[in-house]
């Protein structure tokens, strides 16, 4: 049997745009990427903490280094800037597989969207 368990997650971003003259998406930051194991093309849950909004999208590349997180075209409705975001990817898995499987979680700085080591 096969499940959906969380992949990656990226904990309490901070949204730096909302563009909604674009086709579509959510651009994040190259670093941010890299560290949650996340890619471009990649589709991804995001929950906006401050308006309960939920929706799903796919990402592409951000500047590195930027803490860029822009949501484009009509998820640009659901966020304004300066709003905390957490970005979600699944994937499936084998069920015994998934009891072992530990996602990938980070939690960027909540002023300036770059990577914490901890």
């Amino acid at each position: 049997m096969m499940i959906e368990v969380l992949k990656s997650k990226i904990h309490c971003a901070r949204v730096t745009e909302a563009n909604l003259n674009y086709m579509g998406s959510i651009t994040i930051d190259e670093d941010l990427m890299d560290a949650a194991n996340m890619i471009a093309g990649e589709k991804v849950y995001i929950a906006n903490n401050n308006n309960g909004e939920r929706f799903e999208t796919y990402i592409i590349k951000g500047e590195r280094g930027s803490g860029k997180i822009c949501l484009n075209g009509a998820a640009a409705r659901k966020v304004q800037p300066d709003d905390i975001v957490i970005i979600m990817s699944y994937a499936l898995m084998d069920f015994e597989e998934a009891k072992s499987f530990k996602p990938t979680v980070i939690f960027p700085d909540p002023a300036t969207n770059k990577v914490v080591v901890k």
